[in-house]
């Protein structure tokens, strides 16, 4: 169910999220064992201002949210492509 105030994320935004993720991961600062430490999103959100100053991304719930859905759709296509749980399908 979607509600009227969700936004609708549009791939220049998906792009500089990944794009941003991915250097706060090289930086190491924010790297933590299983993922990220938990002040990472308050960073995340400062980086995607300085690319996107108009999309006004808050980290809580957008970012959040939206990470959280990238990660369910990752795992879910990369379960088909390495084999697990894949009924025969693939390359």
């Amino acid at each position: 169910m979607k509600l009227d105030n969700q936004m609708k994320w549009v791939p220049e935004e998906d792009a500089a999220l990944v794009a941003c993720i991915v250097d706060l991961y090289n930086v190491g600062t924010y790297n933590a064992d299983m993922g990220f430490k938990a002040s990472y999103l308050n960073e995340l959100e400062r980086m995607l201002e300085k690319v996107l100053p108009h999309a006004m991304l808050k980290a809580k719930p957008k970012l959040e949210s939206r990470i959280r859905t990238l990660k369910r759709d990752w795992t879910i296509v990369y379960d088909m492509l390495s084999g697990k749980d894949n009924s025969g399908f693939g390359w």
